[in-house]
């Protein structure tokens, strides 16, 4: 009878000690320690630059308003000439002039004012560059050649190798070229016999003494030296180039 007396007792003493401990541990899991907070300190130095990224995919273009076009850029070099066209087609033929319009008196009047210049171009190269004897006119190119190239000069200016038919025109070509220079003749085809360059023999000569000698059996061209005097050379050598003109 005792023990079941006492059993009351012995539950209420256990749901008492249960109820205490469950206090505790609310009151425990309530409470926090408590830290003293003190002021915040300064900031550190930045890190280092990471490195970059690969580039990602071009994005999709955007959709909205499209910006105004900046300024245009600096000009490039040119580039290559393409290949010329294909030619047009020929255009219609054009309507006769009026020859009523034509009036001589001015076509005179402009060939009379043509000639006078030409006139005083030809006295300028006569007083500053050449000599005129008669009806021609010795000028100087200025530059040392040989005899195919003076004859193919001279020939391009509608004009002949110089060559003298008498003792004034040859002082002329001494005078115009101031050193040697080739005359217009030649003993290329008969060897001894000089003719000028249309064939013709000399009636005029003023060889230098001893001369002509052709020495080595190559001199078939003449040349006139400082003096006035003439020897015969080879066609090879390089001689100053004159020129005679019409005058």
């Amino acid at each position: 009878m005792s023990l079941f007396l006492s059993l009351p007792f012995l539950l209420l003493s256990v749901l008492t000690a249960s109820c205490s401990e469950t206090e505790i541990c609310e009151n425990s899991q309530k409470t926090c320690p408590v830290v003293a907070c003190g002021p915040p300190g300064r900031d550190g130095l930045p890190g280092r630059d990471g490195r970059d990224g690969t580039r990602g995919e071009k994005g999709e273009p955007g959709q909205g308003i499209r910006g105004l076009q900046g300024p245009p850029g600096k000009m490039g070099p040119p580039g290559i000439p393409g290949p010329p066209g294909l030619p047009g087609a020929v255009g219609q033929k054009g309507d006769p002039g009026d020859s009523s319009v034509f009036d001589s008196s001015q076509a005179d009047l402009g060939r009379e004012d043509l000639l006078s210049e030409l006139k005083h171009i030809k006295n300028w190269l006569t007083f500053s560059l050449g000599r005129k004897v008669g009806k021609k006119l010795f000028l100087s190119y200025g530059a040392k050649m040989t005899f195919d190239r003076v004859k193919a000069l001279c020939t391009h200016f509608q004009a002949s190798v110089a060559t003298p038919q008498n003792d004034a025109e040859n002082t002329a070509i001494k005078i115009v070229a101031k050193e040697d220079a080739f005359l217009g003749i030649t003993d290329e085809e008969n060897e001894g016999q000089f003719v000028d360059l249309t064939g013709r023999r000399l009636t005029y000569q003023n060889w230098n003494t001893g001369e002509p000698n052709d020495a080595g059996s190559q001199e078939d061209c003449v040349e006139i030296q400082t003096d006035g005097k003439w020897n015969d050379i080879s066609c090879s050598k390089s001689c100053l180039a004159v020129c005679e003109f019409p005058a």
